[in-house]
């Protein structure tokens, strides 16, 4: 996982784009919030757990789901209190 950089492309295991890497933090990936999505996930950082890569091919970190899967796994970040 030590080879998973800012800015790398995230993939489904279909090859479909979801997310772009901001960080890894700990056991999962901080994605851009550039790749949010829209409505209440807007603006916020998402995270993909690091046990749904399959592996990292040049600047692409492939995953073992299909991209519509690993989006509805995907963890928001949490805020402090409102």
């Amino acid at each position: 996982m030590n080879n998973i950089k800012e800015h790398m492309e995230v993939i489904g295991a279909d090859g479909v784009h979801v997310g772009t890497v901001d960080r890894v933090e700990g056991k999962r990936i901080k994605l851009t919030k550039k790749d949010s999505g829209e409505g209440k996930h807007k603006g916020h950082h998402h995270f993909i757990e690091l046990g749904l890569v399959a592996g990292v091919e040049g600047d692409k970190v492939r995953l073992s789901a299909n991209a519509d899967v690993a989006v509805t796994l995907e963890e928001e970040e949490k805020g402090g209190p409102a």
